[in-house]
């Protein structure tokens, strides 16, 4: 709704303006953020700053284009359906932790989107676009000191905190997220493949386990058949050989207060029961098995990704605010690079221990499931 129109500019006058600058406007939204960003060439930045602050303080929120806005949502919602990685991350959240705000999908019920109305969503921006909930990052052609005196002239009248009645509000949700050993099953006998999400609880970013996990990340690796069986971890390399997964990925989600980590395989429904104990088997042995080796190895492949995510303006500027929100300033790729470096086998094998060892875990499985141990299996192999 940020782009159907302010007061001051239609939405068709405000596509022409961003059209003639040769700019680019755009937003998204993650479980924590919502980012909102424009580029445009170094003599726009005042106009863009215009438009951005205009767009999230003055929207029209007009209840004509916010119903016409249902139906590309609820399509957007289908779409998201259809892929199964995503189905399966958002069933893994709603699980790891249900009953609390993060285990809420980013587009919502289906009967929240069909009763939003104009009200609620002023009062969620009234409620959470307050200035110290907000970080204005710029990355590229300009100039710092002109951003700020920019961000004075546009935002400087954001409210600092919320009155009493607001603070009283459904809309203000800061609920603590408590991760839940669980599991869910969505059985198609139909299907030939099974995707499932095997995850425990993760850490903050503020975590002093946050970059052993990182590490740990880089040594499990991943594993795709079509790419061939040069591999490096020992979980892949299993895999691999036996050719028990088409594909294994691991992720690590970082959160303010929790996190997830675990992995995502795709394999065919017959193999559904061999995957999962070469899964558990190599997890619960990762607290003892880690060399020196694999950790230097893991370092130097972590420092490349975390290099290759800062290429462009755009990543860089994303990575500022992000970092600004999460630890309230910026951290150089000179300091990380320096605390990776200080890591030890030890630091990484504590890791997994508090993270993998007896400790419990949620599960996402959607497909041909058949094969697929029980929860009481999996968490008595988990050390």
């Amino acid at each position: 709704m940020a782009f159907k129109g302010t007061p001051s500019r239609s939405q068709y006058n405000l596509e022409i303006e961003i059209e003639n600058m040769g700019g680019h406007l755009n937003a998204y939204t993650s479980r924590e953020q919502t980012v909102y960003f424009a580029k445009v060439f170094e003599k726009d930045v005042d106009k863009a700053m215009d438009i951005l602050a205009d767009i999230l303080l003055n929207s029209k929120l007009d209840p004509l284009a916010i119903h016409r806005e249902r139906d590309v949502i609820l399509r957007e919602m289908k779409e998201v359906n259809k892929h199964s990685e995503e189905l399966v991350l958002d069933h893994l959240h709603a699980t790891a932790f249900a009953g609390c705000g993060l285990g809420r999908t980013i587009l919502g019920s289906e009967s929240n989107i069909l009763s939003l109305s104009r009200e609620d969503l002023r009062l969620y921006i009234d409620t959470h676009y307050l200035a110290p909930h907000m970080v204005i990052a710029g990355a590229g052609a300009v100039d710092h000191e002109r951003l700020v005196e920019l961000a004075q002239r546009y935002f400087g009248n954001l409210r600092m905190e919320l009155n009493e009645e607001q603070k009283k509000s459904d809309a203000v949700c800061m609920d603590v997220a408590k991760f839940v050993g669980s599991d869910v099953r969505i059985h198609f006998e139909s299907d030939t493949m099974a995707h499932i999400a095997l995850a425990y609880e993760g850490t903050s970013w503020t975590s002093e386990y946050a970059y052993p996990l990182m590490l740990l990340q880089t040594l499990i690796g991943s594993y795709d058949r079509a790419a061939g069986k040069n591999v490096t971890s020992q979980l892949c390399l299993d895999v691999a050989q036996h050719e028990l997964a088409n594909s294994i990925s691991t992720f690590n989600t970082c959160y303010k207060d929790t996190g997830l980590f675990g992995l995502y395989a795709i394999t065919e429904r017959e193999k559904v029961g061999d995957l999962m104990t070469c899964l558990v088997n190599n997890v619960a042995q990762l607290v003892e098995h880690v060399t020196e080796e694999d950790v230097e190895r893991a370092k130097i492949a972590l420092k490349a990704t975390m290099l290759m995510g800062l290429d462009g303006n755009s990543n860089v500027c994303e990575d500022i605010g992000r970092q600004l929100l999460t630890y309230g300033r910026r951290l150089t790729p000179a300091e990380i690079f320096l605390r990776i470096e200080e890591l030890s086998v030890d630091d990484v094998k504590a890791a997994a221990y508090k993270v993998f060892y007896d400790k419990d875990h949620a599960l996402a499985a959607v497909g041909g499931l058949e094969g697929l141990p029980s929860y009481e299996w999996i968490r008595n192999n988990s050390y």
